[in-house]
């Protein structure tokens, strides 16, 4: 099973890669807000959508897509978690 540390650290590298060259990865922490903070706007937030569905071939709701699950690291990996434990 992935451990949700697994899931940010990988989101964490696509992000930072896409979204944020040349940022400090220090400033992207777990908890950092990705949404109020700019680090995502409505079209980074699709692409993310995008590649946490072909990275662990999931498929996330439009209900689901909102502040709540996708605006720190850590929710991030949370919804992952739950939407992997309901496949299996």
């Amino acid at each position: 099973m992935i451990t949700p540390d697994q899931i940010i650290q990988t989101v964490r590298q696509y992000l930072l890669q896409t979204h944020l060259p040349g940022e400090d990865p220090a400033n992207l922490t777990p908890t950092t807000e990705l949404l109020s903070s700019g680090v995502l706007d409505s079209l980074a937030t699709l692409e993310l959508v995008s590649f946490i569905e072909q990275q662990y071939g999931i498929a996330l709701e439009a209900h689901e897509v909102d502040a709540t699950n996708l605006g720190t690291l850590t929710a991030i990996a949370t919804l992952v978690q739950a939407k992997l434990g309901a496949r299996v």
